[in-house]
This record gives C-alpha cells, structure tokens and sequence, in this order.
C-alpha cells in the first residue's frame, strides 16, 4: 500500500530543518525518526505515532485513534490516527510533537 505523499509532505514542512530528522521507507509506508527512533510515520492516509505504552490509553481515547496493529499484533505505545482527524495543521502538530517527545525520550541510535 502506498502512503499519502501530501500528508508526508505536511510532516515535513511541521519539522522543518530539524537536523535530528530522518526518514525512511518501510513496508510501503514513510517514517520519520528522531535521533534514530521512530516518531511518527505514514501508512495509507493514516498518520502512525510512537507514543509509548504510559500515554497509550490516553490516546486512544482521542477522535480517530485506533490501535497500531500491521501483522495481527498489536503494537504496545503506537497508535494509528485516521487522515480525517488530522486535516488541520494544529492536529497534525499536536501528534507530531506527542511522537517526538518520545523518540526524544529515548536514547539515540
């Protein structure tokens, strides 16, 4: 399945210069790592964030979320975010920064 190229886009111009960004191609969908740890990501038209397993009831009580679940395993500390909860930038934001704030909580690779 190829990702949404607008949505990724959008991420990008959110980061901006940020030399502690990369990304990376995986499975069909973009990642965006900070200091080597994934962050948030792009699969379909869905937004994909690392928030790790202490924030992952809070976030899935938000519009949108669901579980991140790829092979029928559910992945403990992410969530999907539906395109549609996303459209406006301060939403996008708001989940970028959540994924950063974790990936920066951990240690670089």
């Amino acid at each position: 399945m190829a990702y949404d190229e607008g949505l990724a886009e959008r991420i990008r111009q959110y980061l901006g210069a940020d030399h502690d960004i990369t990304e990376k191609r995986m499975f069909g969908s973009i990642v965006f790592l900070y200091r080597g740890n994934m962050a948030v990501g792009v699969t379909g038209d869905e937004l994909m964030v690392r928030i790790g397993p202490d924030a992952a009831d809070a976030a899935l009580a938000r519009p949108g979320t669901r579980v991140f679940d790829m092979t029928g395993r559910p992945m403990r500390g992410w969530v999907v975010v539906a395109g549609s909860a996303v459209t406006e930038d301060e939403a996008l934001g708001a989940w970028i920064d959540e994924g950063r704030a974790f990936a920066a909580s951990l240690p670089p690779k």
